[in-house]
């Protein structure tokens, strides 16, 4: 019975597609402003590649309503994989697109007993987003150098990009508002600090993939964890506090030899999920 709640549970919030005792299964969470429904060629280049894969394309927070809160997102994400990862006990691989990823990330690091074997992070802003040209469906006017002035803010922290808004020009009002992303990076100290380490370093492998053409995710090597100074010079990711205090585990991954970085150039952001190329160069061959 308690496996049979737990099926109609996960069959309400996604889509469960054919299944397979040969490859782990496999959570896909969309970006913003899209839904379930973007991730589809994906999805039919998994199983064709992996015929008899269980792949739930996860439905929850389509179009405006991604937009909410990233904490009320990363919540229902959270017991969303929970209940996904007590289906299938030998383990499943989660892979993120956009901020789906950077919302996903945040979810593992909630779950220090989650049983996330391998986290795809796909051209997502793991180190924070300084640029605008996404937003501008939404606000038209919006500035790089004047979107503080809206995302740092309570107004501003109620929507999911200023979550991770990150100004490198003003850190300190980074630091004063942003309630998700210095959190979930442990730049600042809370009581979930440990379990949030220790949810990254349970995984089995963290694939880190983005590109110097993707336009959208700015500086485009946050998708690394590598992010602007106040010159706008882009410091490695292995040169930041974050990484060199190993602050949550990535220093960790990286010396087990667990942390695989993928640059792959002249892919436009819209097009990592939508390219068949580019999902069989850089995405399956780490769903094993």
């Amino acid at each position: 019975m308690r496996l049979a709640h737990l099926l109609l549970v996960v069959v309400a919030s996604c889509s469960i597609i054919s299944c397979s005792l040969g490859y782990r299964p496999v959570v896909i969470l969309h970006g913003i402003l899209s839904g379930a429904e973007s991730m589809t060629l994906l999805v039919q280049e998994i199983l064709a590649a992996h015929p008899g894969t269980i792949v739930y394309n996860c439905d929850k927070f389509n179009g405006w309503y991604s937009l909410e809160n990233a904490w009320r997102q990363v919540d229902q994400i959270r017991d969303y994989l929970n209940e996904v990862g007590k289906l299938h006990p030998e383990g499943i691989i989660v892979l993120g697109y956009s901020q789906g990823g950077l919302l996903a990330r945040a979810a593992i690091q909630s779950l220090p007993d989650h049983n996330v074997k391998t986290f795809i992070s796909l051209s997502s802003p793991q180190a924070g987003q300084y640029g605008t040209s996404f937003l501008h469906l939404i606000f038209p006017d919006l500035a790089a150098k004047t979107a503080f002035e809206l995302f740092y803010t309570r107004a501003g922290q109620y929507t999911s990009v200023g979550g991770y808004w990150n100004d490198p020009h003003k850190q300190e009002l980074y630091m004063k508002y942003s309630e998700f992303l210095p959190l979930i990076n442990n730049e600042k100290k809370t009581s979930n600090s440990t379990s949030f380490k220790m949810g990254m370093v349970r995984l089995n492998r963290l694939v880190m993939i983005g590109g110097p053409n993707d336009d959208v995710i700015t500086p485009w090597q946050s998708s690394h964890f590598s992010y602007y100074d106040e010159n706008l010079d882009v410091v490695p990711f292995t040169k930041r506090k974050f990484f060199t205090a190993d602050s949550i585990g990535v220093k960790t991954l990286q010396e087990a030899g667990k942390l695989i970085i993928v640059i792959k150039p002249n892919v436009h952001h819209l097009a990592w999920h939508r390219r068949k190329d580019v999902i069989h160069e850089v995405i399956l061959p780490y769903l094993d």
